[in-house]
């Protein structure tokens, strides 16, 4: 075979969980998301794959049952495939994937594809599966039948990628279709029959396993049963499994600003190294546990093909409160994080739901929110069990997240039936069959969202805790002659910017039972939820004359003026209540500008949010202030 010309361009196409992903991760080595639903490739990935020394760029495409677009994310595969994608080179060939399951299904596709005339080979995956459900394809025949070279493989286990890789080197080379597809719809209809009639030797049988637990799962009943059972454990492990290596860590990190005191010796170098730098990341990185549990979790129910089930229970509901089933998938997204949430809105067709999804995303409780409920949480409710093996903690913690997908829910009713007023489209879902992801897969999805959370930590927590120091311990101010050194301390720091800026603020947060020095987490929070914590570790760093924990620390915090404590039982209450709703996050309005094109949307969420969350946290703290009381 003739050599490719290096950096030569292909794209990678096929409709959502035909293992496109899968197979683009096996041929460039990359660890691109694998989702067992439709939405989760929202835009095109470009990676690399070196064969025999020569570079071939692969692009993955977002997963499309068709090519004519019907929503921004369906837009990028056409727009990139014709070469009408703004500074995007079009693909000089087309690596077209397809489950052999459902090679029926995908033919549609298959003519769009070849009408376009790019150079084109034709790769069936999941054939472990056909063989095991008793289904048999004649590759021979549909090689014939499509005029394009056809491989089977098996992406997971390797199997059929050499043949895979040995195209890729030539496909100047591939063979062409002698006939064009049928342009028209139903001439191409009966082509499709045509070629199933001669490819297909035997059906592939019903997945009884499959069939058996769907009847249990997508039961109108028993479903939702079984989905509140799997979310009320989920939470539970969180806070059960999580705590010992949370403890080991908050030691840990205690053991490590202890030791910078005592090697750097008294002074600024030494405050900045231990309570800038130490207590700020380290009080957000000892919740890396509860954010990998959280996401282990998640992907193993993903890819073993429980959450598109749970977007057809979900469905049910949604559709009444008109929000489209798409929806869900940006929906679950944002429990991440809200940006690729917003993101993968560009699967909802219809601009005005698209527009809704946006504006809600932000309610679905993000990682960023964890760290904040897990303080407050471990702090102030009771490590005891309520029922059963149900526990206090991971109750509310449950709670909380009910709250904001319940909220999400209402508020995306409000608008649909207010300002966004918008016909619903039909909501299309393939259920896949049950599949145990391969360990590695697992693992590496899980290392990705730990090592992006640990990122995140090392970058923006970082460069907010160094700021946050210097507001925190500038202006610098003698102590007047007899104080003690609490107290002298406790004076240095309500003289700080930091300080300032919270009794500024004091009063407009003073009737949800917040102090100033919540205040400055608050503000500081805007760069990032968990940002909070890190405010709160040097706050009380900067306070506090024992070396102990940041939950220890704001149980016992008092008003040095009232003698009462700082986090009573309702201040808790309203501000979990309060990260519930507010929209705390530039990272999440930069992207909404960026989707919507245009400030205003953001302006709108960052308002309607806000209000939310100070009339809701008002409402809370004076509840649980008068049944306290």
């Amino acid at each position: 075979m003739e050599p490719v010309p290096a950096g030569i361009r292909l794209g990678l196409l096929g409709s959502p969980n035909s293992g496109k992903t899968t197979l683009f991760n096996a041929l460039t080595g990359l660890r691109a998301k694998v989702g067992n639903y439709p939405g989760v490739t929202v835009e095109r990935r470009e990676g690399t794959a070196q064969i025999d020394g020569t570079r071939v760029e692969v692009i993955d495409l977002p997963g499309t049952y068709g090519l004519d677009a019907m929503s921004p994310d369906e837009a990028v595969v056409t727009q990139v495939l014709r070469g009408t994608a703004p500074g995007i080179a079009a693909p000089e060939g087309l690596v077209l994937t397809v489950d052999a399951c459902s090679l029926e299904r995908s033919l549609w596709l298959v003519a769009q594809a070849l009408r376009l005339e790019l150079p084109t080979c034709l790769v069936l995956t999941m054939t472990d599966e056909l063989a095991a459900r008793g289904g048999q394809l004649d590759l021979e025949r549909l090689r014939a039948a499509l005029g394009v070279p056809v491989v089977g493989v098996v992406g997971h286990r390797g199997v059929g990628l050499d043949a895979v890789r040995d195209l890729l080197r030539s496909p100047s080379s591939w063979e062409r279709p002698v006939l064009l597809p049928p342009e028209d719809p139903a001439e191409r209809q009966d082509w499709m029959t045509s070629v199933l009639e001669r490819v297909v030797v035997r059906r592939p049988g019903s997945d009884r396993t499959t069939a058996a637990i769907d009847a249990v799962v997508l039961h109108p009943v028993w479903g939702s049963v079984l989905f509140a059972t799997v979310m009320v454990f989920f939470f539970q492990l969180i806070f059960a499994w999580a705590a010992p290596a949370m403890d080991a860590i908050d030691a840990g990190v205690g053991a490590l600003a202890s030791a910078s005191r005592a090697a750097l010796g008294p002074g600024l170098l030494s405050a900045f190294v231990a309570d800038g730098l130490i207590a700020g990341v380290g009080s957000v990185v000892i919740f890396l546990p509860q954010i990998v549990l959280v996401f282990a979790v998640l992907h193993l129910l993903e890819d073993v093909g429980y959450m598109a089930r749970a977007a057809f229970v979900v469905d049910r509901l949604m559709g009444r409160l008109g929000l489209e089933g798409r929806a869900f998938v940006a929906l679950l997204s944002s429990y991440a994080c809200a940006v690729p949430g917003i993101m993968a809105a560009r699967t909802v067709p219809s601009p005005r739901h698209r527009l809704v999804t946006i504006l809600v995303a932000p309610l679905m409780t993000c990682s960023a929110r964890l760290p904040v409920y897990a303080l407050l949480i471990g702090a102030f409710v009771p490590a005891t069990l309520a029922w059963g093996p149900l526990g206090w903690q991971g109750l509310t913690l449950l709670g909380l997240y009910v709250l904001g997908a319940v909220a999400a829910l209402v508020a995306a009713a409000v608008l649909n039936r207010t300002v966004l007023r918008g016909e619903s489209m039909p909501f299309i879902l393939e259920l896949p069959p049950y599949r145990i992801p391969p360990l590695r897969l697992w693992l590496s999805q899980v290392w990705g969202a730990a090592s992006a959370f640990l990122r995140r930590a090392g970058t923006i927590i970082l460069i907010a805790s160094m700021v946050l120091w210097v507001l925190l311990s500038f202006p610098r101010m003698e102590a007047p002659a007899g104080t003690t050194e609490s107290e002298a301390a406790r004076l240095a720091l309500e003289q700080s910017f930091a300080g300032r800026l919270g009794h500024a603020i004091e009063p407009a947060i003073a009737p949800l039972g917040f102090d100033w020095k919540i205040g400055v987490g608050l503000v500081a929070s805007l760069a990032a939820r968990e940002v909070i914590v890190a405010t709160l570790a040097q706050v009380y760093a900067a306070t506090e004359d024992d070396e102990v924990s940041l939950r220890d620390a704001v149980r016992a915090d008092r008003d040095p003026r009232t003698g009462e404590r700082v986090f009573t039982p309702a201040t808790v209450a309203s501000l979990l209540v309060f990260f519930v709703f507010a929209l705390q996050c530039t990272s999440t309005l930069a992207v909404m500008r960026r989707e919507t094109n245009s400030w205003r949307w953001p302006a709108f969420a960052f308002g309607y949010l806000l209000a939310l969350a100070y009339g809701a946290s008002f409402l809370t703290y004076r509840i649980v202030d008068a049944l306290s009381s």
